[in-house]
């Protein structure tokens, strides 16, 4: 992999190369070559894998620790440690086996980080194919150097796979010797491993050129005789070789591919024209190339005798109207050239249809770096930092333009920008409209109701973004602005609003790698506040209220255009050939729209005046009829009135795709909100948990809950039935609830997140069920807000708790109170310093009938005689900050209005309260123990045992095919249950809850016990969620009712049905 000693750190993380877009000989940065005496003809070129072929070691560890939350630096500082006895060099020289060089490697980031470092999941992701993919630049380069008769090598530090195979992902049929590290058992820079490569080929040391990109192998080459190159990014190492071998390696220009075939143009007819504008000096074949990028105006490399030139044209067949007006493009370039703006210099604009069949303008071709992964890999962090602050820059010198002083007065209409650009990119999108879309169409109903005021008018580039500009080579200084095909005079905040899109969306976008997945402050980029408060600096203008508006605007422009594009390729007339994954790309970007739509409907909110706490309502629609545009609502949960209708109260859904669209659409919004949020954050809270401040609430979960609040991920538990005017909760089925509930249960930490944990939710739940407004007022409100905790009072040490009727802690009415009396424990919640209420279940009258003597009762937590006595633990977890706690409750006088429903009813309570209590406990361990499984198969397809894979074990195949049927019977047990729920109520499911609630712990204990066993002590550590799963799967057991009392019910039940 070509990692040795005394390797310079910066050089690990430099980029695999740049993206050469407007002209393949611009000047390139000097590589640092170690020299030699020797000379003469070169027969072979030997190449490093890791650096040089593929991302080196060092480059994949810095992204994935910034999208795992992992110090910066941590992997590098352990690959190093040791020097040649260090635990990465023994590996690479095969001298321990994967599984040895995990754990160890593993305990050292540990060391270096002070944190739980998953270092399986590092391994994972530098063995990936996708990742550990051979640079295309350097595939051809090989392909021209054995055209040309010249041997090829590969000579890597590389390792075993834990199939037993060595990592080597490159195809051998490109390389007459390869030479590998673990399989010689020496590693470079030892000059035994050089000698050995070059007696392969049969040449002496001055025959052969190595490109390498660790300073120390290649110095250790060099004094063998070996011509060295080193590599910092692929691109400018092949222009070196190239100049040693003499002859091109490469395309000519980058970024290009042959015309496609419904995008030719006639050359003879281009070339008549182009000898009327350029002449004299049009001799010669004219050379005729499509660059890749562009799927709206199609844009042309042309080199014709000592011009290169570009060509930008409208595509063919019928187009939208005022689309593709290459015309502007020409005009606006032409006119911003004179104030300085930085823009390719336009030569010609033919406007004539009969020349290449649409109009065309042409350009020069310009030298300079496009940007298209907007996280800048390989940079520095002041270098993106600076890369950032130049774009933003040159944006304002856009926006500075005199319009009258560069004759642009009349480019477009003076005022009402964003209401004309909303209208047109609705017209847009309907004329290109394939299928319906049900989040566009609540934009489209939003979005006019929503229109901010009108800030002034400049030139806007209507497509303003990283990749779209070029920049200097060697420093952070914009050369061209490109892609003018959208400007017009408008709204200067539209431009600053589309120029952060990126910020928001996700690494792997296809078009558009984007940047949520990182940390910000580790990569050295400004987020998007941060970039608007620059913009808003350098403009000498104060901050804007309305920015999500902008947000969402943006994504829904982007929607519509990518449905065009998606238009345009079904009849072939789109310019890029992957203009067809528009369609599916569509959709998401309409969601992320939605998402700021929902932001700025919180703003809005936050600006009105207070109302009553009993006229607020904590889940409202916020479509046209939206309760955002009135006083006293807040919406948590997106829904809209044009949406289509929830799932039918009595439709029993199996799988989430057969959910309604709206409900569906929740499920994906929260499915990426934990896979880009709460899974990355797990180490980080198990972390917290473990030190010493685990009393006190993690930031990093208020950080989330912030978050989730944000974008509508909030309160989703409260049943339709329950609260059927959707005013507390997201009016959700119990069956709807189910999917996201499983979701949720595959992280411990997810519940709380999305203010959907218990006891909370039961809490909630009896309040709104039972409580009085002013109840509701002081209690409910700031537990739907996520103000405050709270917890549960019932289990007692000195009696069989799980028959409720059992509870002797006394409640005694005394001169207008209650005064309270009682030893309790297993109090879940009760120790987090942001629990304020306490509902307490007592006795009221021993001698009232059996069901009748119980009362419930809420206390405040600050009510002088509660005393904690100990936090208690589960195999030794103590689950904090809410713990949970053993309470002496001592005379604790509590008013009377605080008594629930009234005297004796609490029985009755309880029973209501626990009923959907212990199906969301069932939810979370489907959920969980779907987690289990998936890390349990990860395993088994990544160790080795006794000879062959783990995965070919009979005994661990025979496990996880009778886990997934036991979570595949749980599940549909879970959602029969929800199901009678919603259609006969709580007490007509009471069976089918009892059945769930025997079932699901078990079968989520047996679950997470197979895995556990199939990773070997790894599953008993804090490495991995398994320990604490079976904790609570094994403590579910007891939540709620122990097994032994759901058994006695459901027998009782079946006899009496039967009989």
């Amino acid at each position: 992999m070509g990692l040795g000693l005394n390797m310079c750190i910066r050089r690990l993380f430099q980029a695999t190369h740049l993206q050469w877009a407007w002209r393949a000989a611009c000047r390139h940065q000097g590589a640092w070559r170690w020299t030699h005496s020797g000379g003469g003809t070169y027969r072979a070129v030997i190449f490093d894998m890791g650096g040089v072929l593929i991302p080196s070691p060092g480059r994949v560890a810095a992204e994935w620790e910034a999208q795992n939350h992992i110090p910066s630096g941590t992997i590098l500082k352990a690959l190093v440690s040791g020097g040649e006895n260090g635990i990465w060099m023994k590996f690479m020289r095969g001298e321990i086996t994967t599984e040895d060089f995990l754990q160890e490697f593993g305990k050292l980031c540990s060391e270096i980080s002070k944190i739980s470092v998953p270092v399986d999941s590092f391994f994972s992701l530098l063995t990936n194919k996708q990742v550990a993919k051979q640079f295309p630049v350097m595939t051809e380069a090989i392909t021209q150097i054995r055209a040309k008769g010249l041997q090829t090598a590969v000579l890597s530090n590389n390792f075993y796979l834990p199939s037993g195979k060595s990592f080597l992902p490159l195809d051998r049929k490109q390389f007459d010797v390869v030479v590998e590290s673990c399989l010689e058992g020496v590693c470079k820079p030892d000059p035994r491993i050089y000698k050995l490569c070059l007696e392969r080929l049969s040449l002496q040391p001055s025959e052969s050129i190595l490109l390498d990109d660790l300073g120390s192998n290649l110095k250790a080459a060099a004094n063998l005789g070996i011509h060295t190159i080193k590599v910092n990014d692929p691109e400018t190492a092949v222009k070196e070789l190239e100049t040693l071998l003499g002859f091109t390696l490469r395309k000519a220009i980058p970024n290009t591919r042959p015309v496609r075939k419904t995008m030719e143009i006639p050359k003879d007819s281009l070339k008549n024209y182009l000898k009327g504008l350029l002449r004299p000096q049009t001799t010669g074949p004219l050379e005729l190339l499509q660059f890749d990028h562009g799927q709206s105006n199609p844009t042309y490399y042309i080199r014709l005798a000592d011009h290169q030139l570009v060509l930008r044209k409208k595509p063919p067949g019928k187009l939208l109207p005022s689309a593709h007006a290459v015309e502007r493009e020409f005009r606006v370039m032409k006119a911003l050239a004179n104030a300085g703006v930085p823009v390719p210099k336009v030569l010609g604009l033919c406007e004539d249809s009969g020349v290449i069949g649409t109009p065309f303008y042409l350009m020069e071709y310009c030298p300079g770096v496009i940007y298209k992964d907007s996280s800048l890999p390989g940079l520095e962090p002041s270098q993106r930092r600076a890369i950032y602050t130049a774009m933003n820059r040159v944006l304002c010198k856009i926006h500075s333009v005199d319009l009258k002083a560069v004759g642009l007065e009349d480019y477009g209409k003076h005022g009402d920008y964003i209401p004309r650009q909303v209208q047109t990119w609705i017209k847009q999108y309907r004329a290109s409209e394939t299928s319906t879309i049900p989040v566009m169409e609540s934009l489209i109903e939003w979005l006019p109701l929503h229109l901010p005021r009108q800030q002034k008018t400049t030139v806007v580039h209507g497509d303003f973004r990283l990749d779209n500009l070029l920049f200097h080579p060697e420093k952070a200084e914009v050369l061209a602005v490109l892609d003018w095909e959208l400007s017009t005079l408008g709204d200067p905040l539209a431009d600053v609003a589309f120029s952060c899109l990126a910020h928001y969306l996700p690494s792997s976008f296809p078009i558009m790698p984007g940047l949520k997945d990182y940390d910000f402050a580790q990569l050295g980029i400004p987020t998007a506040e941060e970039y608007f408060r620059m913009y808003c600096q350098h403009m000498g203008i104060p901050p804007i209220e309305n920015w999500n508006f902008y947000m969402a605007f943006s994504f829904f422009r982007v929607a519509a255009i990518l449905q065009g594009v998606y238009r345009r390729s079904l009849t072939g007339q789109a310019s890029s050939a992957t203009a067809e994954q528009s369609g599916k790309l569509t959709e998401f970007m309409s969601n992320l729209a939605w998402d700021f739509a929902v932001k700025e409907g919180f703003r809005v909110f936050k600006e009105m005046p207070a109302t009553k706490p009993s006229g607020r309502s904590y889940h409202t629609r916020a479509g046209p009829q939206s309760l955002l545009s009135t006083p006293g609502a807040r919406s948590y949960i997106p829904f809209t009135e044009s949406s289509p209708a929830h799932t039918s109260k009595g439709a029993l859904v199996f799988s989430p795709e057969g959910l309604s669209p709206t409900v569906r659409e929740l499920y994906q919004r929260l499915k990426r909100f934990m896979e880009q949020h709460v899974y990355p954050a797990e180490p980080e809270l198990q972390s917290h948990q473990a030190s010493a401040e685990r009393w006190t609430p993690s930031p990093l979960v208020e950080e989330l809950k912030e978050k989730a609040k944000a974008e509508g991920l909030w309160n989703l538990f409260l049943p339709l039935e329950t609260d059927p005017e959707k005013k507390y909760g997201a009016g959700l089925t119990n069956v709807e609830y189910t999917h996201l509930c499983e979701l949720m249960g595959m992280s411990l930490y997810a519940p709380e997140i999305f203010n959907c944990s218990a006891p909370d939710t039961g809490n909630m739940e009896l309040l709104v069920r039972y409580g009085t407004e002013e109840q509701k007022a002081r209690w409910l409100i700031p537990l739907l807000e996520g103000k405050a905790r709270s917890c549960f009072a019932m289990t007692e040490p000195q009696v069989a708790s799980s028959d409720a009727t059992n509870i002797e802690s006394s409640i005694r009415e005394e001169d207008g109170f209650y005064v309270v009396n009682g030893h309790k424990w297993w109090i879940s919640g009760i120790l987090d310093p942001r629990c304020q209420l306490c509902v307490f279940m007592g006795k009221t009258d021993p001698n009232a009938p059996r069901h009748q003597q119980q009362s419930m009762l809420l206390v405040p937590m600050d009510t002088p005689g509660i005393k904690i006595i100990r936090p208690l633990t589960v195999y030794g977890l103590e689950d904090a900050p809410g713990g949970h706690g053993e309470v002496l409750f001592e005379q604790v006088r509590v008013p009377k209005e605080n008594m629930v429903l009234g005297p004796g009813r609490g029985f009755e309570i309880a029973q209501g309260r626990l009923g959907p209590g212990r199906i969301h406990h069932c939810m979370r361990l489907i959920g969980f123990s779907e987690r289990a499984l998936a890390l349990m198969k990860a395993r088994v397809k990544s160790r080795v045992a006794f000879g062959k894979p783990l995965v070919e074990q009979g005994t661990l195949l025979a496990d996880i095919a009778q886990s997934r049927v036991e979570i595949e019977q749980a599940r549909l047990l879970v959602l029969k249950a929800a199901h009678l729920m919603d259609v006969a109520g709580n007490k007509a499911a009471a069976l089918d809850i009892a059945m769930i609630k025997m079932v699901a712990p078990s079968m989520a204990y047996r679950v997470t016990d197979r895995a556990i066993q199939a990773f070997g002590a790894a599953g008993l550590s804090s490495d991995y969620p398994l320990a604490q799963f079976f904790a609570w799967a094994r403590a579910l057991r007891f939540a709620d009712g122990p097994d032994e009392v759901h058994r006695a019910a459901v027998a009782k039940m079946e006899l009496k049905h039967r009989i």
